[in-house]
């Protein structure tokens, strides 16, 4: 795993701050702190990862961002792990049992490292998983097709430690509209969707609004008496056009609600340079698609021969924190955080920020901008958690 900035990247940090040591680009302070507070990233797929090919993430892996001694070099507390089960199974019996049987992967690596890993149901766990050395594996479902429009699904769900639900993937589903799909089935919410988003109050669950398109989130903000997150988005005025990340204006009702926006480190999603070699690349592989389809060896093989002639513009550490920001900028410090989508983003990091291990790099970064110890606490954790226990308190309320 290539752990080094960019060289412009690198130049941007204080030279006497970075300890070069094994390619961390940290200082021993930004170390401290990765450690010392509760770190949450909102969204990392190992799951999914594991279903493809099973890997035991107790130990060091080859492969992957995530496995145990990375995460616990980069300070990682509480990864929500993504219950992800792709549009194409919408609409079938499959979706809800891939969703059964990704948690069973969850609570597999539990089993497996009692004594490393905890399923987190609530911030209390998480806070008492943090005093005992533990890392909790609180779950987020990406996609609520798995619901299946029933009622019971959705508290089944919440009976075995899911604890968000991204409405929709890249698709519209039977709740809500997706920012990649061009047919806007609903103009937002579904009539479920809009009546799951109560009953997610009620039981407790944090409404995820990445992915969803622009009118489905208005309606989901309207709709909710608690705060909401975006457990993994990242900001549309540094990439234009491109819906799946959220615009100020939302960014700006997100704060109103009291939410959080979570920052995609995918290069695709933070650096508009990134964005528009992945739109040419697609554009020219979209005749193979059309002709051979999307099992063919000739469009599975295209990016890496692409990549090997044009090679990809990888994004660093900085355009990151540029997205944090702005944030900070646009809403205060109490609205942004964490949400890697490490295991989920294919070959597209940023340099500096390859795997778990690797967030001190971005700690490395915040204290060189000026962020006191007390804002990198909320950015690293303490945003999340409070929504989540609003989101609790809701539930309890009613």
């Amino acid at each position: 795993m290539l752990k080094y900035l960019s060289l412009a990247a690198a130049l941007a940090f204080s030279a006497g701050a970075i300890a070069h040591n094994h390619g961390n680009l940290a200082s021993e302070k930004a170390k401290e702190l990765a450690q010392k507070y509760i770190l949450v990233d909102g969204h990392i797929d190992v799951p999914y990862r594991l279903n493809e090919k099973w890997e035991d993430v107790t130990k060091a892996t080859d492969g992957g961002d995530f496995d145990y001694p990375r995460a616990q070099a980069g300070g990682l507390n509480a990864p929500f792990m993504s219950i992800y089960v792709p549009a194409a199974l919408d609409d079938s019996e499959q979706s809800t049992a891939l969703a059964h049987k990704l948690i069973d992967y969850v609570e597999a690596i539990v089993g497996r490292a009692p004594d490393k890993f905890a399923i987190a149901d609530s911030v209390a766990d998480v806070e008492q998983q943090f005093k005992q050395g533990l890392i909790s594996l609180p779950m987020g479902m990406e996609n609520g097709s798995p619901i299946q429009g029933d009622l019971a699904n959705l508290k089944a769900f919440y009976d075995r430690g899911v604890r968000y639900i991204t409405l929709a993937h890249s698709q519209s589903n039977h709740i809500s509209d997706s920012s990649y799909d061009v047919r806007r089935k609903w103009k937002g919410l579904s009539p479920f969707g809009k009546t799951l988003v109560t009953e997610m109050n009620n039981i407790g669950m944090m409404l995820d609004i990445s992915h969803v398109s622009d009118a489905a989130f208005y309606q989901v903000v309207e709709l909710t008496k608690a705060p909401v997150i975006a457990s993994h988005s990242s900001l549309r005025s540094f990439t234009p056009g491109f819906e799946r990340n959220m615009d100020d204006e939302m960014i700006k009702a997100l704060g109103k609600n009291g939410g959080v926006i979570m920052i995609n480190f995918g290069s695709t999603f933070v650096d508009q340079v990134a964005r528009s070699w992945r739109t040419k690349m697609a554009d020219l592989r979209k005749p193979i698609e059309e002709k051979l389809g999307k099992e063919s060896e000739e469009y599975k093989g295209f990016e890496k021969e692409y990549r090997a002639k044009t090679p990809f513009p990888f994004a660093g550490v900085e355009k990151v924190l540029d997205h944090i920001d702005h944030v900070v900028q646009l809403v205060g410090i109490d609205h942004v955080g964490i949400g890697s989508d490490y295991d989920g983003v294919g070959d597209s990091l940023p340099e500096g920020l390859k795997d778990v291990s690797t967030y001190p790099n971005l700690v490395q970064g915040l204290l060189n901008r000026g962020y006191k110890e007390a804002d990198i606490a909320k950015i690293l954790g303490g945003n999340l958690l409070r929504v989540w226990r609003e989101v609790e308190n809701v539930a309890q309320a009613n």
